[in-house]
């Protein structure tokens, strides 16, 4: 990649944290927007990491305060890092997806309105306010969790080869490869994809991945020390951090967006032999959905195509429609 750094700043790295009020809340109250930024030895790339776009997804959070650490311990590193480690206060502190209908009723999921509107509702301003930040950079991560038990994975869009190479940086066990605009599936358009932040990105040039640490709503060891790991790859990666990134090759599959979905609300028992990561063929089973008080089952849950398995929901109670497991289809089967 061509991102390496140049060598006409000499300086101790620098630390410091900006705080900025981009929005008012109806009864007057500032929300305020912290970044931190870390400017390294010598010029070279500005990497933008973000995290908690979407509130209860905390891991990320945490991996940013460990890379924290590590970065103000850092005796040398070229270019600039810059940091939000909590990108919606609103859902962070409700912890939850998306805001309530008093708070934005016009855009409740902030990932669906990049790169926002300085005039707009509460979640476009919040996004506009992070934008004029994120678009000088070189390179985005925006990391994320998932609402399932899941494999940690990194996102990226198809066809963006040097996204694909961050993605490989990163290193997690699974790769999906996500068709964007018109190469996009209908589904992809309904639930107003083109409004994310990685498509935002694309969109102007700058490559962007979406690592998924895990579960959210809670702190898990191992995806936050992937997730610092990953990080400080992408770093030696485009010439931030000295060395080579861990390189890895692991499956690249297709973010086709198709799940099982509960098609009667009870309680689900997963499978046993249902592995995050196996591969699994078309009709295996992966759970039963059955009356919790009569205990007659209500559905038969199967994977609807070859691929690897890569999400399971180990909540136990699902409501009609609630996804059940998703498979990711190897990019080989489209070629």
């Amino acid at each position: 990649m061509s991102l390496g750094p140049g060598v006409d700043r000499q300086h101790m790295p620098t630390h410091q944290r900006i705080d900025w009020t981009p929005v008012q809340l109806p009864s007057g109250v500032n929300l305020r927007l912290s970044r931190h930024e870390y400017r390294g030895t010598a010029n070279g790339p500005t990497v933008y990491i973000q995290a908690a776009q979407h509130g209860r997804e905390v891991n990320g959070t945490e991996a940013i305060r460990r890379l924290h650490d590590y970065l103000i311990d850092a005796a040398e590193f070229h270019g600039t890092v810059v940091t939000v480690p909590v990108a919606d206060p609103l859902t962070f502190d409700r912890r939850s997806y998306t805001t309530p209908e008093e708070l934005d009723s016009i855009a409740p999921n902030m990932n669906r309105v990049w790169p926002g509107d300085e005039a707009g509702s509460i979640h476009e301003r919040l996004a506009a306010a992070l934008w004029t930040v994120a678009r000088d950079a070189t390179v985005i991560i925006d990391l994320h969790t998932a609402s399932a038990s899941t494999l940690p994975h990194v996102v990226f869009t198809e066809g963006d080869d040097e996204a694909e190479q961050l993605a490989r940086a990163f290193g997690t066990e699974l790769h999906l490869a996500e068709p964007a605009g018109e190469a996009a599936g209908p589904e992809w358009h309904a639930r107003e994809f083109h409004g994310k932040l990685r498509v935002a990105a694309h969109g102007n040039g700058i490559p962007c991945i979406t690592p998924e640490l895990g579960d959210s709503e809670r702190l898990q060891e191992g995806a936050v020390e992937l997730g610092v790991t990953g990080i400080r790859s992408v770093l030696r990666a485009v010439g931030v951090l000295p060395g080579k990134p861990t390189k890895e090759s692991p499956p690249r599959c297709r973010n086709h967006l198709a799940r099982t979905r509960a098609a009667a609300a009870g309680l689900f028992r997963p499978d046993p032999s249902c592995e995050l990561g196996t591969t699994v063929s078309s009709g295996a089973s992966l759970g039963i959905v059955y009356n919790p008080t009569t205990f007659e089952p209500r559905q038969t849950a199967t994977a609807e195509q070859d691929g690897v398995l890569y999400a399971v929901t180990r909540r136990g109670t699902v409501a009609a429609g609630d996804r059940l497991a998703s498979v990711a289809i190897p990019t080989d089967q489209f070629e």
